[in-house]
């Protein structure tokens, strides 16, 4: 018995490093989203490979077909990963990001690139992407400016998945509506802290919310238990997900 204890602890690591995706459905098929690392994740719809954020190695994304679309939300290192693009095939895929991305992009092998500013839309094979304002509060000690970075609101089938990039809690989060899938960042000092995103997440109501993008200075992470008996204390209907983006750490 000691050693079937002893071998299954052994083992868990290595399941818990491959993240099993979570199914939603559309009116056109099943949405499939798997969490990756850190604030990267790939979502797999109606026969398209999508890759947010791409960070973290190549590796990370070895048993995923190539990607038909990536979005970057803006142009910080954990976000825009030459090092990551840089081992995926490219040839096939379309590049949405903000305008700072695209000036700062060393790579060149992208199908196609199209610029989002905040408030713009786009539309990818029937995936409309809409960037919304991700930013810090106040301005003059933001190290994320207004109008620079971008969250998304990307809509699949008529299921709307929102991913907010590096922001606190702004009016542009806050105001957000019909929301079925939402990611949202906590981790202080770049990002709003815990309970300023739960207070955020209470106010555009998600119908499901995963924390991610919590891993702070020192490889210290924030208490995303807490995070989910914020939002639940007030909002039982809210489904919080928590998913360990951080499991090689």
């Amino acid at each position: 018995m000691k050693k079937y204890l002893f071998a299954l602890l052994f083992l868990l690591p290595f399941f818990s490093v491959f993240a099993q995706a979570d199914v939603f459905p559309t009116k056109k098929g099943n949405l499939e989203i798997t969490p990756v690392f850190h604030a990267a994740l790939v979502l797999q719809w109606n026969g398209l490979t999508v890759f947010a954020d791409p960070y973290g190695g190549a590796e990370r994304f070895k048993d995923r077909k190539a990607p038909d679309l990536i979005v970057i939300t803006h142009e910080h290192g954990d976000h825009l990963d030459e090092a990551t693009l840089s081992g995926l095939d490219l040839t096939k895929t379309e590049l949405i990001a903000p305008q700072k991305v695209v000036d700062q992009l060393k790579n060149k092998s992208f199908a196609k690139v199209t610029v989002l500013g905040n408030g713009q839309n786009s539309t990818y094979k029937n995936i409309k992407i809409e960037a919304v304002g991700a930013y810090n509060i106040p301005e003059e000690t933001a190290r994320h400016k207004k109008g620079v970075g971008n969250g998304y609101v990307m809509t699949f089938g008529g299921k709307r998945v929102y991913i907010s990039g590096d922001t606190d809690g702004t009016p542009d989060m806050r105001s957000l509506k019909n929301i079925d899938v939402a990611f949202v960042c906590m981790n202080p000092p770049y990002t709003m802290d815990v309970a300023p995103a739960a207070d955020a997440v209470l106010a555009f109501k998600p119908a499901v919310v995963y924390p991610y993008h919590y891993r702070q200075p020192g490889n210290k992470l924030s208490d995303i238990e807490q995070f989910k008996k914020l939002v639940n204390n007030k909002d039982p209907k809210i489904d919080v997900r928590l998913r360990n983006w951080y499991t090689q750490l």
